[in-house]
Order: C-alpha cells, then sequence, then structure tokens
C-alpha cells in the first residue's frame, strides 16, 4: 500500500480510518480485527491531535504507511509532536468499579494498546512512531 501523510488534524481522521480499513481488506483480515484494528489507530491519533498538535499549539502532519507479510499486517504512525509513548499512562487499575467511580482518562490508550496484537512506541530524532501489529490468521488470502 502506499503511504498516507495528512495534516495533523480532527479532519483527517476520516482518512485515517479509511486507510486502516484498506490495508486491513488487502491483510485479509476478519471484520473483527479489523474493527478493533480501526479503533485502536483512531484514539492514538486522535490523542496525536488533540494533546500533541492542537493543545501544544503546534502543527505537523501524521504520516502512516503499512507492511503486509505471510504472518501479520504492520501499521505504523507517526508524527512530529512532542515525545509521547503510550505505555507511560498507567494501566487503569479501577476496571472493576462502577463507571461513575471511575478516574477520567487514560482509558482510551489502554483499550488501544488492548485491542491490537503488538504494539510498539518508538522515538527517533524528533518523530514519535506508533506501530500496531494484528496477527494475520493461518489460511486468509495472502493477495
Amino acid at each position: 500500500m502506499e503511504p498516507l501523510s495528512v495534516p495533523g488534524d480532527l479532519e483527517s481522521l476520516r482518512p485515517i480510518g479509511q486507510y486502516v480499513m484498506a490495508a486491513a481488506a488487502e491483510a485479509g483480515l476478519s471484520k473483527s480485527a479489523a474493527y478493533k484494528l480501526r479503533l485502536a489507530v483512531d484514539e492514538i491519533v486522535t490523542n496525536i491531535v488533540v494533546h500533541g498538535y492542537e493543545e501544544a499549539g503546534r502543527a505537523g502532519n501524521v504520516d502512516m504507511h503499512t507492511e503486509i507479510d505471510d504472518q501479520a499486517l504492520r501499521l505504523t504512525v507517526e508524527d512530529t509532536a512532542a515525545a509521547f509513548d503510550p505505555y507511560q499512562i498507567p494501566r487503569p487499575s479501577d476496571l472493576d468499579k462502577p463507571l461513575e467511580e471511575r478516574q477520567i482518562g487514560g482509558l482510551g490508550v489502554y483499550l488501544a494498546i488492548d485491542s491490537v496484537d503488538e504494539f510498539k512506541y518508538e522515538r527517533d530524532g524528533d518523530r514519535n512512531r506508533n506501530i500496531f501489529v494484528v496477527n494475520r490468521e493461518a489460511g486468509e488470502s495472502h493477495g
């Protein structure tokens, strides 16, 4: 698939979602796996746009590329916002409590990381790199 580069604003969520679903279709992912991947990418990109760019008074792009091999789909999201490792947000410890008693924030990132087979974060120079990996099931089409 061709890479995608879009402005780091909320209006870019639609083309990003379309890109993710096209990548999932090309990899032959199940509807469930594709939906989970889209939600995960959407959550991370929304945080990049809102916290990394808008609230920080910065502008930049969101760049995406996809690699598909026999084992997995790897979707990489890069940005030039301030360094932010999603693993720095502690796993919510109040998931067993009623909704009204839970702390606000952090759940989306946790769910994003938890909804893919593997999630990696890297900082390369001035770029954040979020890598989402979804395993391809045996027997799925490879085309």
